[in-house]
């Protein structure tokens, strides 16, 4: 095996997908507005169909879309011809992908959209084939040479066929003023959905699992307290509840440092961290991780727009979550 021979082909595999797609820059023009324009104008999905490799790059262009604000589901063309088609109503649009623009399946349905008076979107590599002559707005995503040596596998064109959806997609998402709280919506089950939509209030403690010792308890007191509750800290309060500082586990090894104490007397006050960072049970719980992280703690008190103590969170807590 020559590894060298190896590298170089795979080097020329990146460059040749650059360059097809550094070449779809010149290729935004007015049908890419007026593709958008349709997709915008949509009352009802955008339909994405396409065969083979088309296809495969169709279903993640069609998934790109419905998760970044614009509702689309991908049709087979084989299955559209045997009844499938019947999923296309007037008040979709419909995307079709071909390399060719000449696929038979996708030009058997053609009269059948254009009866719909649904506006058909082309993607294709052929700006004189049949669909993009069909279409009402065509996109080239024709490539000098594929990236395959026999210039036979679809490699440096369905690349730039994606790279094309995705422009569209994200497009259409900043047009259509898309947040990242929407796209939380669309993803509650993954990690990024959870540090988009958990709230502090969702993961912390309350009641009597929160850590908490009066000011004037002891350093004994306060070490029972944190081992009762397991959260590696306790919050030190006043007698109307506000915080006053907090005692990690980190305080006590900087005690301890210290020099000889007697735990059993020395007041908590006297060595807890004042002036702590607390946060508010309505912050994202990522932004409570951001705390953590930036601080170096592994802790952080809850506490309300009076600094009254409410709850309490760790680290785990926000593992458990999926927040991490």
């Amino acid at each position: 095996m020559d590894k060298t021979r190896i590298q170089t082909l795979a080097y020329a595999v990146i460059d040749t997908e650059q360059q097809a797609i550094l070449t779809l820059k010149d290729r935004i023009g007015e049908d890419f507005i007026r593709a958008c324009q349709f997709m915008l104008e949509c009352e009802g999905r955008i339909v994405v169909t396409g065969m083979g490799k088309s296809g495969h790059i169709g279903s993640k262009i069609a998934a790109t879309l419905a998760s970044t604000g614009s509702p689309a589901f991908f049709v087979h063309p084989g299955e559209a011809s045997h009844g499938d088609l019947g999923m296309i109503t007037g008040k979709d649009v419909v995307l079709a992908i071909s390399n060719s623009g000449e696929t038979d399946e996708l030009l058997t349905i053609v009269p059948l959209i254009k009866r719909l008076n649904v506006p058909l979107i082309a993607m294709t590599g052929n700006p004189a084939s049949t669909l993009a002559r069909d279409a009402a707005a065509h996109l080239d995503i024709s490539v000098e040479k594929e990236a395959c040596p026999l210039g036979l596998a679809p490699t440096a064109s369905t690349t730039a066929t994606l790279v094309m959806g995705d422009a569209l997609a994200v497009a259409l998402l900043e047009t259509r003023g898309f947040t990242a709280d929407d796209f939380a919506l669309s993803h509650p089950g993954g990690r990024l959905g959870k540090r988009l939509l958990l709230h502090v209030g969702d993961v912390m403690h309350t009641g009597d699992e929160v850590p908490r010792v009066d000011e004037n308890a002891r350093l004994s007191d306060a070490l029972v307290e944190m081992t009762r509750k397991g959260l590696g800290m306790t919050a030190i309060v006043n007698k109307d509840h506000n915080i006053l500082g907090v005692f990690t586990d980190g305080d006590l090894r900087r005690v301890l440092d210290g020099g000889e104490i007697n735990i059993k007397q020395i007041a908590i006050r006297d060595c807890m961290t004042a002036n702590c960072k607390t946060i508010t049970a309505d912050k994202l719980a990522a932004e409570a991780l951001q705390i953590m992280d930036s601080k170096r703690i592994n802790a952080l008190p809850v506490v309300d727009e009076r600094q009254q103590l409410i709850g309490a969170l760790n680290m785990h807590d926000l593992l458990k979550a999926g927040v991490v």
